[in-house]
C-alpha cells in the first residue's frame, strides 16, 4: 500500500471503470432505432453517421464518466454479399483503455459503431 496523498501515485487509474456494458446499450438503441427500417443510400447514410456519432457520443457523456476521452467511430455499409475489413491504431493502454463495439444488420445494410473510452491522466 502506498503512503501519502490520495491520487498521489501517477499510476492510480481511473477511480471508476468505463461501463462497457452500459455503451453496448447505448448502441444497441441508437443503431437500432435510427436503422431499423432504413435501406442503403450512400448520401442519407454518410449523414445518419454523423447525426448518430452525435447522439452516441452524448449519451455516453450523459455517464458521467470523469477522464476519459471518447471516440465514436461509425461504419455503414450496403448488404450485397460483399466482406469489408477494418482495422485501427492508436496508443493504448490496457489498464484503463477499452472499447465497445456493436454491428446492425437489416435487409439492406449493416453498421459497426465503435466507442474507444481513452484514459486522460
Amino acid at each position: 500500500m502506498h503512503g501519502g496523498a490520495a491520487g498521489s501515485d501517477p499510476r492510480s487509474g481511473p477511480p471508476k471503470r468505463f461501463p462497457v456494458a452500459a455503451v453496448d446499450d447505448i448502441l444497441k438503441d441508437v443503431l437500432g432505432s435510427y436503422l431499423r427500417e432504413q435501406s442503403y443510400e450512400p448520401a442519407q447514410c454518410r449523414d445518419m453517421t454523423k447525426v448518430m456519432a452525435e447522439v452516441i457520443k452524448a449519451r455516453v457523456k450523459e455517464l458521467m464518466i470523469p477522464r476519459y476521452k471518447i471516440v465514436v467511430v461509425i461504419h455503414i455499409g450496403q448488404l450485397n454479399e460483399q466482406s469489408m475489413q477494418i482495422g485501427s491504431r492508436c496508443l493504448w493502454d490496457p489498464e484503463s483503455d477499452t472499447f465497445s463495439s456493436y454491428v446492425f444488420k437489416n435487409a439492406s445494410l449493416f453498421a459497426l459503431a465503435n466507442v474507444y473510452a481513452i484514459y486522460f491522466e
